[in-house]
């Protein structure tokens, strides 16, 4: 034992999001009951790093007596861990891949076999989709073709899935969320991956077209030439595509 710094987790007021998961490079986070634990002293560096994603302010630094750092454990532990950071909730949805939330759906077992089907199979090849969530180094972004939606679509179209397949999804609303966060976000995910387009749809709401805009000023600040793809739903629920553009 020793006198050093390590994470500290307020579960009054952890809301169970799973930044701090995806964020922590040791893999020293899960989430246990609903609310984000450090699983073993020995696995947490105590830098912090999983700090800045938290969007409660539930994580921070104290000092006390705890297990020193094991790099070498803390290692050994990620690479066996072939689902990475996710929650054990997830491990019964989807076999997912290090450090990502890429997934290949599994047969009907578990708490999904005995849930009710609705409709059709989901598209979606990736996890999490809010942009602020999305974490920029996540493999499935590497290569990708990407669907940018405003968050109403899904709710208004029953065929988003045929815009959906063979995409990693992100969404957002031009009108609640942080214009600023989410084009320097999407900058970086450009900037640090090679995208091979993008298709951004919005609902034909005026207070929505401004997603295009924002998508465009992201890829011009990444400095890379990007194909870009709009298209519009209507409040009907029908998909139109728009002029091709080119950022």
């Amino acid at each position: 034992m020793t006198h050093r710094k390590i994470i500290k987790i307020d579960e009054s007021l952890c809301t169970g999001c799973g930044n701090c998961i995806v964020a922590c490079a040791e893999d020293a986070i899960e989430l246990i009951d609903g609310k984000a634990r450090v699983v073993s002293d020995r696995f947490c560096d105590g830098l912090g790093a999983c700090i800045g994603e938290c969007p409660v302010g539930a994580l921070t630094i104290e000092e006390r007596e705890a297990e020193e750092f094991d790099e070498k454990a803390a290692k050994r532990r990620l690479d066996s861990s072939k689902i990475g950071k996710v929650t054990k909730e997830q491990q019964e949805l989807h076999t997912i891949s290090p450090c990502s939330a890429s997934f290949s759906r599994k047969s009907d077992s578990g708490s999904r076999g005995r849930m009710r089907k609705l409709g059709p199979k989901s598209q979606l090849c990736s996890w999490p989709i809010q942009m602020r969530l999305a974490h920029i180094d996540a493999p499935y972004f590497n290569g990708a073709k990407l669907l940018i939606a405003a968050d109403c679509s899904g709710f208004a179209s029953g065929s988003i899935s045929d815009l959906i397949k063979n995409r990693v999804v992100l969404i957002g609303c031009p009108k609640l969320d942080d214009t600023k966060e989410f084009v320097e976000k999407l900058e970086e995910i450009l900037k640090a991956n090679d995208i091979k387009d993008i298709a951004v749809l919005h609902m034909e709401v005026p207070c929505c077209t401004n997603l295009v805009k924002l998508v465009s000023e992201a890829i011009k600040r990444s400095g890379k030439k990007i194909p870009l793809e709009r298209y519009v739903c209507g409040i009907d629920g029908c998909i139109m595509k728009s002029n091709m553009q080119s950022a």
